[in-house]
């Protein structure tokens, strides 16, 4: 379980195809703190720590966390936004984050605002995740607030902070990013096309 506040960025320095995984190496200032089979969040996507050698570590993604989310796009130098694991106890600052991509989106526009930018994203609506407006969203692992909430598209507005400490000022027009929507907006999108469902039969 995750908050989506990240902690610290982490450069990818190898990336090892082994089969149908990928097998792939970060170089971070958090790596001494960090043990084998940890948790930590990738831009958002949840992968356990295989192997520690210095300030690097190693993680693998098997093809379905592949398929789901941007990593196949990763390359040696990328930079990628990290967090671990939420303790029990510890103060919520963003949102329930579980680190499990639903899916792909896309950055369609950023537009600078007197010292904070709005960056737009657009996604396939056909896989009937939501978005609401001042409801949570988490991009690449940031625990965000919906703006200007659409059916296919929606908004965030990024604060100088957020945009120098993530790999938001990495991102350009058509960035690939990974999106996590708001687990109980889930739950009622899935509730409600059941009860649809029912109710046309």
């Amino acid at each position: 379980m995750f908050t989506g506040i990240i902690e610290t960025l982490g450069v990818i320095k190898e990336i090892e195809k082994d089969k149908e995984n990928l097998n792939i190496t970060i170089s971070s200032s958090i790596t001494k703190e960090l043990k084998i089979d940890q948790s930590v969040a990738h831009n958002g996507v949840c992968l356990t720590v295989v192997a520690i050698d210095g300030d690097e570590y190693t993680i693998t993604a098997i093809k379905e966390t592949i398929l789901k989310t941007n990593l196949n796009d990763w390359k040696v130098g990328d930079v990628v936004n990290l967090e671990r694991a939420m303790k029990l106890g510890d103060r919520l600052d963003g949102h329930i984050v579980q680190g499990h991509v639903d899916q792909i989106g896309f950055c369609k526009s950023i537009e600078e605002s007197n010292g904070s930018w709005y960056f737009t994203f657009e996604y396939d609506k056909s896989l009937q995740n939501v978005t609401i407006e001042k409801g949570s969203i988490t991009i690449n692992g940031v625990s965000l607030t919906v703006v200007n909430s659409k059916d296919n598209e929606f908004s965030v507005a990024i604060i100088p902070y957020t945009f120098e400490n993530t790999n938001f000022k990495n991102f350009k027009n058509k960035t690939k990013i990974n999106l996590e929507f708001d687990v109980i907006g889930k739950y009622v999108s899935k509730l409600y096309g059941m009860t649809n469902k029912k109710a046309s039969n």
